[in-house]
């Protein structure tokens, strides 16, 4: 998968020229954003009983289209296919809790600074007892398809992955034991530990591979007019505090990574 999409990255590279393409300049002449973000990865990214798509990433993006003074149109994403979303022009941004990889950067422009952070853990019912990570050798467990991680816990761990396209199909194979435990973010966990669904669960292993999450546009675009505004309005929301602000709206715990970011930013001027 991932060799396709460098090859597709390598060829609309080509295709772009000397001049990428200017997508800040089209967001404006159609008025309309068209952002990517999550919509099974509450309270990032969810629908509400409305079946709008809400949530701290969605708030970013109603703070984009807002300072750019156009309409957001929301289109749902996937971890397998939000990348190839952005190279095909299915949207103009991507928000949708993706980590910073070295091997991304090659398919998609991630832009600084990054914007959030999340480890790794493995959700498992208690009567299962997992104290230690190396517990998981030869053991079925339950991931997400294009999940970064799945590949070094599985070499490390000796796991078993059983990987789905959806948080909603890893969540019910997990509740009917078709696995020991979900692999996923740690952050995606909190809140299903609050739910008396998951009264029988745990997040009993201590997280792992932390890794910030980036703001992503098409990749010729990075350090053109579009990925340069998205730079300094990322910047701006760590200067002004504005994403701790929406951690504390959408109730997700403390980020130790916004705190440290906002400290780094606040005496710093915008450019």
């Amino acid at each position: 998968m991932l060799s396709r999409l460098l090859a597709a990255a390598a060829v609309l590279a080509l295709a772009a020229g000397p001049v990428a393409a200017q997508t800040l300049d089209k967001i404006k002449q159609r008025g309309v954003i068209v952002v990517g973000t999550k919509a099974d990865y509450k309270p990032f990214g969810f629908r509400d009983p409305s079946g709008n798509i809400v949530g701290f990433e969605p708030d970013l993006a109603a703070e984009v289209a807002k300072k750019l003074g156009v309409k957001l149109q929301l289109e749902p994403v996937v971890s397998s296919n939000r990348m190839q979303f952005l190279q095909q022009g299915k949207i103009d941004l991507m928000i949708a809790t993706m980590n910073d990889k070295p091997d991304r950067r090659q398919v998609v422009g991630i832009v600084e600074p990054l914007y959030y952070a999340s480890g790794v853990n493995i959700l498992s019912a208690k009567k299962v007892g997992l104290k230690r990570w190396e517990q998981l050798k030869n053991q079925k467990v339950c991931g997400i398809q294009g999940a970064w991680y799945n590949k070094p816990v599985a070499e490390q761990y000796g796991a078993d992955f059983i990987s789905f396209k959806g948080q909603a199909e890893a969540e019910t194979a997990l509740l009917q034991g078709n696995c020991i435990g979900w692999v996923y973010d740690d952050t995606a966990f909190a809140e299903r530990l609050a739910n008396p669904k998951f009264a029988a669960f745990e997040m009993p292993l201590p997280t792992i591979l932390e890794e910030p999450w980036g703001i992503a546009v098409r990749l010729e675009e990075r350090e053109g007019p579009w990925g340069k505004f998205m730079s300094e309005t990322i910047a701006e929301w760590h200067r002004s505090g504005r994403l701790i602000e929406l951690e504390k709206k959408w109730q997700i715990p403390p980020s130790a990574f916004l705190e440290k970011m906002h400290e780094q930013y606040k005496n710093k001027k915008a450019s």
